[in-house]
């Protein structure tokens, strides 16, 4: 393995524990794990919600291991269903964080969206932004 290729793991573990570090500060949290899980089940939300096309164009913005959590346990046929409400849309993040009162799966939804604003260009966010039903888009918004 050639030393640039080392060094794209290096930037790519860096700019993940940098977007961990956001979520992690915004929510408060110092359990980078749970922030880790939060991240991975709001990214799936996110990426049944988009055509595949849509999560491809999120994706090639994405650090590459982020990439590799948004694509695992991928199903294409689950892609840019009808998912249009709130609740149906945060199943992911309930499903983790569901029995624990502490944490609010609208809080963290809006915390890892808010990292991903940050971290994407601003032209890729308002495509994902626009890909998205009405009900769904105030998780995207700026608080």
């Amino acid at each position: 393995m050639s030393r640039a290729s080392v060094s794209q793991f290096d930037e790519s573990l860096h700019l993940t524990n940098v977007w961990l570090k956001d979520i992690t500060d915004q929510l408060g949290w110092t359990d980078r794990r749970a922030a880790y899980s939060a991240l991975r089940a709001a990214l799936h939300a996110l990426r049944d919600r988009l055509t595949v096309e849509e999560g491809a164009h999120l994706s090639a913005q994405l650090p590459l291991i982020l990439k590799g959590v948004f694509y695992d346990g991928w199903k294409p046929s689950r892609c840019g269903g009808n998912i249009r409400s709130v609740r149906e849309f945060l199943a992911p993040v309930t499903a983790i964080f569901g029995a624990d009162p502490e944490k609010d799966e609208d809080a963290i939804a809006r915390a890892v969206f808010a990292t991903l604003r940050k971290h994407v260009s601003a032209g890729e966010f308002d495509h994902v932004l626009h890909a998205l039903p009405e009900p769904l888009r105030p998780l995207f918004e700026p608080a």
